[in-house]
């Protein structure tokens, strides 16, 4: 007799049953996603501060640095900006260098959640690959804020792990810490926004 198979689905608060293995976009929810990212602390919370800076904070910032440093960009890849680290609501945020380690697996896994994810909500599957850069860039200078204003870098090492970012892009903008509810209410209310001009 074959062994039992590992259980890999994940009960939601919306009673979704996620397989995180073979996601499917019908078990896509964006209020689960809204939830779980306000509550996953970027910089393994290594952060100064009365709150984690949460992944739906850098989500809403890495959206506003794109459309400033993208602004012909379509809704669609407005959209596509917030929901960058989406399937991070239910496998968590790992540093790059943790990444790197962990190896293929976890590309693999973060590639079959977000297909889901875009798919749930109208996006291409595999973003083009001018679009998946430019996201990426606008990252980068979310990572550059993030690590000056409250992971205790300096300058010169952000400069030199992440790049010196425009002024002009980032004028105007500092990190603010919340309780999760409120990031929570904020990314939902974006991203039905976005949804709404698609």
């Amino acid at each position: 007799m074959p062994p039992t198979p590992s259980r890999a689905w994940q009960r939601m608060l919306s009673g979704r049953r996620l397989d995180l293995l073979d996601p499917t976009p019908v078990d896509v929810e964006i209020d689960d996603i809204a939830h779980g990212l306000a509550f996953v602390a970027r910089w393994n919370g290594q952060t100064k501060g009365d709150f984690a800076y949460s992944v739906a904070e850098h989500s809403l910032l890495v959206e506003t640095l794109f459309t400033r440093m993208q602004p012909k960009a379509s809704v669609a890849w407005q959209l596509a900006a917030l929901l960058h680290d989406a399937p991070e609501y239910v496998i968590g945020d790992m540093i790059s260098p943790v990444k790197n380690a962990v190896g293929a697996g976890y590309g693999e896994l973060d590639q079959r959640l977000t297909a889901a994810i875009h798919i749930r909500f109208g996006l291409p599957a595999a973003l083009p690959k001018t679009v998946k850069a430019q996201i990426k860039k606008a990252d980068k200078v979310s990572a550059w804020m993030e690590a000056t204003q409250i992971a205790g870098f300096s300058a010169t090492e952000a400069n030199r792990l992440f790049g010196k970012p425009n002024p002009d892009i980032i004028d105007g903008l500092s990190i603010h810490l919340r309780p999760p509810v409120e990031v929570r209410q904020d990314f939902v209310a974006r991203h039905e926004e976005l949804l709404a001009q698609l």
